[in-house]
């Protein structure tokens, strides 16, 4: 068994990927977290092709039926533009709490898979722009009847992008998210068979209420209230409106922390009976411990010193792996801990545009590791 914290020399020995160094100045969980914010990057044009995908109403009736946003990238190739290589897999890629398609971690893990041979479709969540006007409400936790239509759709996509290639049959269809976003995807992937072929999350909580509760510390009031904003603004431009009692709830009386906006809006909009209830059933790390039986080969990615998702679900998952004695390249589920990389923070020297951080890497080898995994 690997010591909690450190790198997992056999897995990164098998990709090639060198252990996880800091990159300087960025020392710490919290420098790692805010990188991206302190000093952005100027990012490439967005090349993206739109495709819109039609989601039903929200069972609470918060929201009508309509349409998520979605940009389909292909491969980079030395050659011409207009001629992109065929790709090898299509992975859909998800943003996390108050994020989109827009953001630079994610547009920076677009270029990287972009760059090893994928092609990537970057998924506008319900309520977050570019695709805002397309459809009301807002995302979950756990929104799986707007996410399996999404991989229902990915699924045509990748026999497409395969036709066009002259391939007979489809490309393989994998999963990335970022933070929540790979909460998300596990979730579909615990509750539906065959969702994905293999999935990727990094810094992506395990237990809501622990991460709510590590959000609410006093050291992480600034991070917080950042958050908040942003979900209170993302609501409140909601062109299909928002209820009465909403309205009151985040302007008059603006919630005080995340839990508190979780209790408002999250869980009523998506038929919970109260946030407990939300926190409970949208957190994949019972069925985790309990069952892998639905999950493709998936790894997570998590450092110890996240400021936002505490390490422990990690660590607690990797014991129960451990204690039934499951491990090795073969198993379903692999977790790699880092001492170092904040919440999707994992700068190190060697990054840039092309190859992305530390992170990007991790998930293009371990990505291209499946395709040589599946032809023995």
């Amino acid at each position: 068994m690997i010591v909690p914290g450190s790198n997992d020399p056999r897995l990164l020995q098998q990709l090639g990927v060198e252990s996880f160094q800091q990159r300087l100045p960025w020392i710490g969980g919290d420098l790692q977290t805010l990188r991206d914010t302190l000093r952005p990057v100027e990012l490439p044009t967005d090349r993206g092709d739109p495709v819109q995908i039609s989601v039903p109403a929200l069972a609470s009736g918060a929201a009508e039926p309509g349409e998520l946003l979605a940009y389909l990238d292909r491969p980079l190739g030395d050659g011409d533009a207009d001629s992109p290589p065929a790709p090898k897999a299509l992975v859909v890629v998800l943003h996390g709490l108050g994020g989109s398609s827009r953001r630079e971690g994610l547009r920076r893990l677009t270029l990287s898979l972009q760059g090893a041979g994928f092609a990537v479709l970057r998924l506008n969540l319900r309520g977050a722009d570019p695709g805002r006007h397309l459809a009301g409400g807002t995302y979950a936790a756990a929104c799986n009847s707007d996410l399996l239509p999404v991989l229902e759709r990915a699924r045509h996509l990748a026999a497409a992008l395969a036709r066009e290639a002259g391939r007979a049959k489809p490309l393989p269809l994998w999963g990335a998210g970022i933070s929540l976003g790979g909460t998300m995807l596990l979730n579909a992937c615990l509750d539906q068979r065959g969702a994905l072929d293999a999935l990727f999350c990094a810094s992506s909580p395990l237990d809501l209420a622990a991460c709510s509760a590590s959000i609410e510390r006093p050291r992480n009031r600034i991070y917080q209230r950042w958050l908040l904003q942003r979900l209170v603004r993302q609501t409140l431009a909601d062109p299909f409106g928002v209820t009465a009692l909403e309205e009151q709830q985040l302007r008059d009386d603006p919630p005080g922390s995340i839990r508190a906006f979780d209790a408002a809006v999250t869980a009523p909009r998506w038929g919970f009976a109260s946030v407990e209830d939300y926190y409970v059933g949208a957190s994949p790390l019972p069925r985790l411990i309990t069952s892998l039986k639905l999950l493709p080969p998936t790894l997570l990615l998590q450092a110890l010193d996240d400021p936002w998702v505490p390490a422990d679900s990690a660590i607690q998952l990797q014991a129960s792996l451990a204690e039934r004695q499951l491990s090795g390249p073969e198993q379903t589920l692999q977790i790699q801990l880092t001492a170092r990389g904040g919440h999707n923070g994992f700068h190190s020297p060697g990054d840039n545009l092309i190859h992305g951080c530390w992170s990007d890497r991790l998930a293009c080898a371990w990505f291209n590791g499946r395709l040589s995994w599946n032809k023995t």
